[in-house]
């Protein structure tokens, strides 16, 4: 582990997920369900480059803030799986203030992105079950992939 610039929160929080592209990858993730290295490249509206995120996705891994394996519906055992650790998902809340800031001073397609102002519209309760059915499919699904 690198030492710190300082220990201010909002400086220790920057140099974890402050770059160009963390956010976005976090985003894919959380938002859309990609769990593969493949579909975060492809699917990528913002058209990362596969250095970078393979950069990204191993720098979140040191950082615990995703987890890699195999899942157990590859037969194959050939496609890496990530997952989202507890530390990732608690960003949630950032990305809901982020959508709700976006939505009022930039030109957001609102209709595209109904679902996540939806989500922020439906206040602390929505965001819970969110963060829930996070936990669930991704930790969740970590610890029981470890089970012999």
């Amino acid at each position: 582990m690198e030492p710190h610039r300082s220990h201010c929160p909002v400086n220790l929080m920057v140099e974890v997920v402050g770059d160009k592209w963390t956010l976005l990858i976090l985003r894919d993730m959380i938002f859309y369900n990609r769990r593969h290295f493949n579909e975060l490249l492809r699917l990528s509206e913002e058209g990362i480059a596969s250095n970078i995120l393979r950069d990204r996705l191993a720098m979140l891994e040191r950082e615990g803030m995703v987890t890699k394996g195999r899942s157990p519906e590859d037969v194959h055992k050939q496609k890496l799986t990530y997952s989202l650790t507890e530390k990732s998902i608690d960003l949630l809340p950032l990305f809901v203030e982020a959508i709700g800031w976006s939505a009022k001073y930039l030109s957001v397609d609102c209709e595209k992105y109904k679902p996540a102002l939806k989500l922020r519209a439906g206040g602390p309760a929505a965001l819970e079950y969110v963060r829930q059915k996070l936990l669930r499919e991704h930790v969740t699904h970590v610890a029981d992939a470890s089970q012999p």
